[in-house]
This record gives structure tokens, sequence and C-alpha cells, in this order.
């Protein structure tokens, strides 16, 4: 604390204010003896002693309050950091017990987020009113890129303002991790957005039964981490887990009601995280087909590769669309995935002579060139065709893709680039070249596999913080620069291979920091400053 006291101004008598001032002192003296004002004892008879009368002394200038003076304020400490911040001097902002959270003008819309905000504070919720001393006022409005904020800290009040709720809601979450990391918002201004628009986790609920309680948690925990998809696989091999009114026979006997999918749901848009649900076809079918054998993909030899349906049969897709078709009511989001990967007869050496009915059936639709890569493309297109009337973007995984074949898949279907480690894959480039976009699950940094089967390492946060960027969709050595834009973003995937290896507590405390790591590397394109280790304990610090 620094003080600038001023000395005050005294009087400086000169000449005779000098004798006057003593003058004055004597008869005050005189008078405070008892000594009367005429002739006293003292004084020779017949002679008068006259007193000049006193002057007031000037009223002293009073000195003023010392003025406390701050330094510059520093940037907030939140994960993900902010990409911008302008310093000022000042206290900065701390909840109190009189402030509250209002919402600006024709900002109705802001309710939830005020609400959520105000409660996490401990702070009253005024809705629409006038800002007063100490509060947080919410507004829409200005213009920006999506889920964008600033957010100022002035005279005692937070103002965040953004074009949209998202970001709004996200400068509520950079409030609240500062409050949670050093008790207070400092003064200045946040000019913050995301470097990537995708950005989120995908689960795997088809092989291992998550409760809708624990999906609900991951939902509060990405919502306070800028994270905006969660993805949704829930139909595979090992089980079926979302009621069904229109094939209840495949549902697995633990799953999640449409009910509790509702709840999610709403939660989710509360939190401005958008649910991806996946059916994953024409593999990972085996809790279809364990209700409709007669679906089953049959080699020459008499194989039965699981969860693999023949897609020469008009019966496998009419059950796959019905499927289809009920959960994209059930789920209001933007996307839908396809899924698409790891066809067993397309990892074949030669699919052609290992399925000779598929072989037959692809020449007779599509002449002598036909091959059963164009029979799996026509019934990606073909669900994609199922899916694409209800406005959602398309998703497949990258091993859904073929090149030189008689069918293209349409143009509209996003990439999920996981590995490029299957037979027949293709890296990243000639995706890219063709000017498709891509979403990045890298498998090398991004995939949590329980049980750790087939070389698969839990990954670490630290690993992501420090050495992945979303160009980095294949093993370790990252795509050009000038892709960065047709990369979305990315997502962290857990996979339930050995669905017994955690509990979804374990999985939960697994994943916490890996989460972080990777919201901090989608949200900020650059190097991060902090430390690992300080990084980490900030991490720890804002959770709730």
């Amino acid at each position: 604390m620094r003080y600038s006291p001023r000395r005050s101004p005294r009087p400086s008598p000169r000449g005779p204010a000098l004798l006057s001032a003593a003058v004055a002192l004597t008869a005050v003296a005189a008078c405070s003896n008892g000594s009367p004002a005429g002739p006293g004892p003292s004084s020779p008879a017949g002679t008068t002693t006259t007193t000049t009368a006193a002057k007031p002394s000037p009223t002293p200038t009073p000195s003023p309050t010392p003025t406390r003076t701050y330094p510059l304020s520093s940037a907030p400490r939140t994960v993900p950091a902010v990409r911008s911040h302008e310093p000022a001097r000042g206290p900065g902002w701390k909840p109190a017990a009189t402030a509250g959270v209002v919402l600006g003008a024709d900002s109705a819309g802001l309710a939830d987020e005020g609400r959520l905000i105000a409660r996490e504070l401990g702070l009253r919720y005024r809705g629409e009113a006038a800002a007063g001393p100490g509060d947080v006022e919410l507004a829409l409005g200005g213009k920006g890129a999506p889920e964008s904020y600033a957010l100022t800290v002035k005279d005692g009040r937070v103002r965040i303002t953004g074009p949209d709720e998202a970001g709004v809601f996200y400068g509520t979450r950079t409030l609240k991790q500062s409050v949670r990391s050093a008790g207070t918002m400092p003064e200045g201004t946040v000019a913050d957005r995301p470097a990537k628009p995708q950005r989120g986790l995908n689960v795997d609920i088809a092989r291992k039964h998550f409760t809708a309680a624990w999906l609900e948690d991951r939902i509060r925990e990405m919502g306070d981490l800028k994270l905006n998809q969660l993805g949704l696989h829930f139909s595979d091999d090992q089980g079926f887990r979302i009621e069904s009114e229109s094939h209840p026979e495949v549902v697995s006997e633990r799953h999640l009601t449409k009910a509790e999918v509702r709840r999610i749901l709403a939660l989710a848009a509360s939190r401005h995280v958008t649910v991806v649900p996946e059916i994953d076809s024409p593999g990972h079918l085996g809790a279809v087909i364990a209700a409709h054998p007669d679906l089953q993909l049959v080699s020459a030899t008499g194989r039965t590769p699981r969860g693999a349906v023949d897609v020469s049969d008009p019966d496998s897709a009419r059950i796959v669309d019905d499927l289809l078709r009920e959960y994209a009511e059930l789920f209001p989001g933007a996307y839908w995935h396809l899924g698409a990967d790891e066809y067993v007869a397309l990892m074949a050496k030669d699919p052609e002579a290992s399925y000779p009915q598929l072989a037959r059936a692809a020449r007779e639709a599509y002449g002598p060139s036909g091959r059963v890569q164009d029979l799996a493309t026509d019934w990606l297109n073909d669900r994609a065709a199922t899916v694409r009337p209800t406005g959602k973007t398309l998703k497949a995984w990258n091993d859904g893709f073929f090149a030189g074949g008689v069918v293209s898949a349409a143009k509209d279907i996003e990439v999920e680039y996981w590995t490029g480690k299957e037979y027949g894959a293709r890296p990243p480039l000639p995706y890219l070249r063709e000017g498709r976009r891509l979403v990045n699950l890298n498998d090398e940094y991004l995939y949590y596999v329980l049980g750790e089967p087939n070389q698969f390492t839990y990954p670490t946060g630290r690993r992501i913080y420090e050495q992945w960027t979303p160009l980095v969709v294949r093993g370790t050595t990252p795509v050009p620069a000038r892709y960065d834009a047709q990369i979305l973003g990315a997502r962290f995937a857990v996979w339930c291979d050995l669905a017994n290896a955690q509990t979804q507590d374990q999985v939960a405390a697994g994943i916490r920091l890996p989460l972080a790591a990777l919201s901090q590397k989608v949200w900020d394109p650059r190097e991060p400053g902090p430390s690992w280790s300080e990084f980490r304990a900030l991490a720890t610090k804002v959770r709730d």
C-alpha cells in the first residue's frame, strides 16, 4: 500500500504580526490566571494598561485521506486459460452478501445462466434489473465469433456480454473459476473465444453401463471446461443401452430409460453441451444380431464375424433405419454419428473371395467393377439419407471411407479420425486434400480404453498438454498447418473393451486431467504458458 500525504499549511509570522501574537498570548495568559483587564495591584497608580485584542489562529487545512493505489491486474487463472486480458488498476471483484446477478435489456434468455452463477457464488438472482454496486450483469449483444464473450470488471461490478448464450455462459465459467482459484475476479477486461468449434468427450455406454447421474456429472465438468460435445456410443456387440419402442427386443437389461435420456439432454442444453448419439453400423451390431440372428454376415467358410450384418440383406437396413428414425427424434442436437468403422468384411485381405455373396451383390448393383467396399459405402450413404432430413450434421469414422471405388461417401459427412492402424486405412492427408472436414480423436493421445488391450495405454493429461495439438491427427506427427481450418476440433474418448477393468468412478478420476488438458488445447491455439505441474495444480483447484 502506498500513501500520498500532504503537509498542512502553517502561518509564517513576520514583523508586527509576531508582536501582536505575543501580546495576544500575554493577554490570554493573564485572563487565564484571573487578572483583571483594567489596572491591577502591580500597575502604577493612575496608569492604565492597554491590551491588544488577540487575532484568531488560521484554521489548518485538513490532511486528505490517503488514497490506495493498485498495481496493474493480472489475467484470471482458469482452465482453459483466457485468450486475452486487458489489465487495469483496481481492487477487482469479490462476491458480497449484498450483491446479485442481473440481466441486461433484451437478455431474458440468459435466465438459466444467471440463476446458475448466482447459486454457485452465493448471490441473489434478480432477473432483468439495473445493475447496482457489486452486481454481476449478464447481457446479450455485440459482435463476435460464436461462443465468444467479453468480461469487464470496473467500479466494483462485473459485466459479461456475448453474441450468443453459450458465450455468456463461458464468461460465467471464467468468473466462477477465477473466484475459486484466487477469491477474486481481477480488474480489467477479458476477451475470449474458442479456437475450435467442436470440443468434447466421447463415452462408450454400450459395452459398459454408465448411470444417468454419472453422465450428468460429466456434463457439469465439461461445461466448466468450456467443452461442448458429448458423444454417446450406445449400440455395440456387448449391449444396446437406451430404451426403444420400435425394437425393444434389442435393448440390454441394464440401460437408460428415455426419461433419463431427456433429463440428461435438459442438463446438457443448460450447459451448452450438444449430445452426439451414435448407432454404429454395419459393424458393431452384435446386440441387434442377438435378437435377429438372420441378419448375421457369414463368410465363405461359414465363419460368422461378431457384430457384422449382411449389407446385401434389405432386412438389415430396415431394422437399422427404424432405430435411426426413433432416436433422431429423441436427440434434438445438431449432429448424428453413423459409425461405419471396422466392418469385418472389409478387414479381410480379399473381401470378394471371403464373402462371395457380397461380391455378387456389388457386381449386380455397380457392374463388373463393383466391389464389397462399394456396398459398404452405399450402406453409409443410405443411412445418411435416413437421418439427413432431420437437418443434423452427419459423422462417420475414418475407416468407413474408402478410395478408388465406384461409390464415394457423401461429401457432407464429417470424418471422425481415430486411427491409421487398421487394414487398408488411409492417413489423414487424403481426407483433407479432398476438402473433407475432420474431427480429431487420435487414438495415440485421446483413447482411454478400459483394461488397456491391444497395446493401448491410458493417456495422461501431461502428454496431451505437452505434446498434442489438434493438428496431430494420427500418431505423433502433425499435419501441415494449412489444414487447420478443416480440423473442426477434438474429443477425448472412453472405450470399454474390458468393461470391468474399472468402475465408473475410477473412469471419472482417470479422465479428469486428460479432459482438462484437452480443453486447454482446443480453446487456445498458443503454446501453454504454465508448466504441467502448475497447470495440474490449477486444474485441481478450480474443479468442483
